[in-house]
């Protein structure tokens, strides 16, 4: 056996050293250094001065009118789903879209507001307005401000509180809404701040693609009582759901008959034009504004049919122009909605991190992870100040706006400028618009979430586990309720990981004809053993939580359990003792010292450590044990962490530490 001769690099091992250097360079402040951080906070000012007109202004207005158009219609209704007024959602996609442009990092996602994160702020929302009392039906409400006009009284402390019950149910609300999007922004603000973008890796494409999916069932049936023009109360915490269903069916005698047709003509036009769109995305320079055609023509039907007064059609109402001044939130509310807010910041961040990633790499460029949590932090923090909720990334929208023909952020910023056209003109104009046709906008666009069954058989063919973890988050979240079913999916999804490892593949090894390969010999035809020598590989890490796992593998395979060997060893040799003692014949005796000295079938045990990428001192003492049975362990192709932890771990005797080999074929020549 030629040992190979590696020497090992110095590592200086000073934390002392360390410490006073990274305090130099955090600490230190130069014009250059300052410069570099102000560009890395405000990346506008990086691209900005680069903006290519000619190039780039065509493609940009395009997008950034039609994202535009698609999104006002889109505000109106996701506002419903949010428990806020119209007015909200338009100052909720205004605002973000201008703050993305100035600290955002990826040139194509489209921020504002998104369906899941609406749902999540609307179940707090209405927690919240009926804890604080503003739970009145309307028709309790008309009565009670009948009583207070034909009574002329004085202001009493009673009468304080029905004022404020009869007409700041909306402002109340949109205050939740706003002190638990500063909240969530802080978080995300400050987790970009740590640099804890990492925490992104453990929400997987198939956790976050079933909890969307779960979500989108919840979404759909919060929506559903606007289809039938039900007037119910919306459910809220586990189970909500199930419950929102059977309060459906007890009131189903009550449905507006008019809601019901409008939403079923809505259904009509509005689904095969989205097939449509799809289906010709290629041929069309833009997709057609569906959404936007049917709000006006509802709102039109709706104002000269005279729906509501007629009918008893439930309408979006008044829709003020301009803006309203901006105010602080609710400090008071902190701690109601502070722990709500962590998993809105959480689903917030790593929707808007992973769409700039997915996008980014399509396009050839790099986006950086905690710069996007600064700027989605930034996009609920500003923005809660001036009326608004909790935003994040798009998928359906950014599709959108990278196939018009989106090439900077510039894009977002004509976004804004449709946006506040309406807000400041056309606004009042929707005030006929049914509430039941803005339900329908938010149902078909859950499509792609519900489209995701299709793809389960595929998945089921690619990874087992991934699909098991999107079924049971995607059930989680639909039956319990959003929050505890991203917990139950991010729970899951780690045991998966953790069971993997307790369970790995641990084959034994064969020689492969004419080379030096060593593979499994399970999994592939003739392949040659040697007489005497087992090789064996275990594919995981070696540490406390499968070292039971290794053992019970490794005792199968060889067919050796090194604990019941010494057991009877140690038998063998105390009944050997007595018989010495008793003078028994040497017939026993012999017998006895065959037992002991019987032969295991082997000598050497070859351990392939290649897929081990660490040890810990469990792992090292489980390797011993064969050792104490006179059977070799050689280990092979181990990393320089396991070498490491192996020597600390005084694995070797003295001038053994050569029995280190650098590939199978090395090991099983010397044995």
């Amino acid at each position: 056996h030629h040992r190979m001769f590696l020497e090992p690099q110095e590592k200086k091992r000073s934390m002392k050293a360390l410490v006073v250097k990274q305090a130099r360079k955090t600490c230190s402040c130069t014009p250059a250094k300052v410069k570099d951080y102000v560009f890395s906070f405000f990346p506008v000012l990086q691209w900005l001065p680069k903006y290519k007109l000619k190039e780039y202004l065509l493609g940009d207005v395009m997008s950034g009118v039609i994202v535009g158009v698609l999104l006002v219609p889109q505000s109106i209704a996701y506002s419903l789903l949010a428990g806020q007024e119209p007015i909200y959602g338009l100052y909720t996609s205004f605002f973000a879209s201008i703050i993305y442009f100035i600290f955002g990092t990826s040139r194509h996602i489209s921020v504002g507001i998104f369906g899941v994160i609406c749902l999540m702020v609307g179940q707090v929302v209405d927690r919240e307005v009926q804890r604080a009392g503003y739970d009145l039906e309307p028709a309790a409400l008309s009565v009670l401000t009948d009583t207070a006009e034909d009574v002329n009284t004085t202001i009493s402390p009673v009468n304080q509180t029905l004022q404020k019950l009869l007409c700041d149910k909306s402002c109340y609300a949109i205050t939740v809404g706003a002190t638990m999007t500063f909240i969530a922004g802080v978080y995300q603000v400050t987790m970009g701040f740590f640099q804890v973008g990492f925490v992104s890796v453990y929400l997987s494409d198939s956790l976050l693609s079933g909890f969307v999916t779960g979500a989108s069932f919840t979404i759909l049936t919060s929506q559903a009582k606007y289809l039938l023009g039900l007037n119910i109360p919306r459910s809220s915490g586990i189970g909500s759901l199930i419950t929102t269903w059977i309060n459906i069916f007890r009131n189903i005698h009550k449905t507006n008959i008019c809601d019901l047709i409008t939403s079923f003509l809505c259904f009509l036009v509005l689904i095969p034009s989205k097939e449509l769109n799809e289906h010709f995305k290629s041929r069309l320079k833009a997709p057609i504004p569906v959404e936007l055609v049917v709000v006006i023509a509802a709102t039109l039907a709706s104002h000269f049919g005279n729906l509501r007064e007629t009918y008893g059609s439930s309408i979006a109402g008044h829709i003020p122009t301009g803006f309203l001044p901006p105010r602080p939130p609710d400090w008071n509310l902190i701690p109601n909605v502070a722990l709500d807010a962590i998993p809105i910041a959480i689903i917030g961040f790593a929707i808007t991190v992973s769409l700039s990633e997915m996008f980014a790499k399509k396009h050839g460029y790099s986006v950086r992870a905690n710069q996007e949590m600064y700027a989605i932090g930034f996009c609920n923090i500003i923005p809660s100040f001036f009326h608004c909720f909790t935003t994040s990334a798009a998928l359906a929208k950014t599709l959108v706006k990278e196939s018009t023909g989106c090439r900077t952020q510039m894009s977002g910023m004509v976004t804004s400028l449709v946006i506040l056209l309406v807000l400041l003109v056309i606004a009042p104009l929707f005030y006929s618009l049914q509430k039941c046709v803005l339900a329908v906008i938010t149902i078909v666009n859950l499509r792609g979430a519900l489209r995701k069954f299709k793809d389960l058989p595929k998945m089921w063919h690619l990874s087992r586990v991934d699909t098991v973890i999107w079924v049971v988050t995607m059930l989680a979240s639909a039956l319990i309720s959003t929050e505890i079913g991203l917990l139950v999916g991010v729970c899951f999804s780690m045991l998966c990981v953790i069971f993997r490892t307790q369970r790995p593949e641990a084959p034994l090894l064969g020689w492969v004809a004419e080379s030096e390969t060593y593979e499994s010999l399970s999994a592939y035809k003739n392949l040659q053993t040697k007489p005497g020598i087992m090789v064996f590989r275990f594919e995981a890490p070696l540490y406390y939580i499968n070292k039971e796992c290794f053992k019970s593998t490794l005792y199968k395979q060889t067919g050796v359990n090194p604990v019941w060997v010494k057991a009877a060893k140690k038998k063998a040799a105390k009944r050997m003792l007595k018989e010495k003692e008793g003078g028994s014949g040497g017939k026993q005796t012999s017998i006895s010292m065959d037992f002991v000295s019987e032969p295991l079938g082997f000598h050497t045990i070859v351990i392939d450590c290649c897929a081990v990428p660490f040890l810990d001192p469990a792992g090292i003492r489980t390797l011993q044990e064969y050792g104490e049975i006179d059977v070799q362990v050689l280990l092979a192709q181990c990393n320089p962490s396991v070498r490491s932890s192996l020597i600390r771990g005084e694995f070797f005797k003295e001038g053994e530490d050569h029995l280190l080999f650098h590939s199978v074929h090395q090991a099983v020549d010397f044995a």
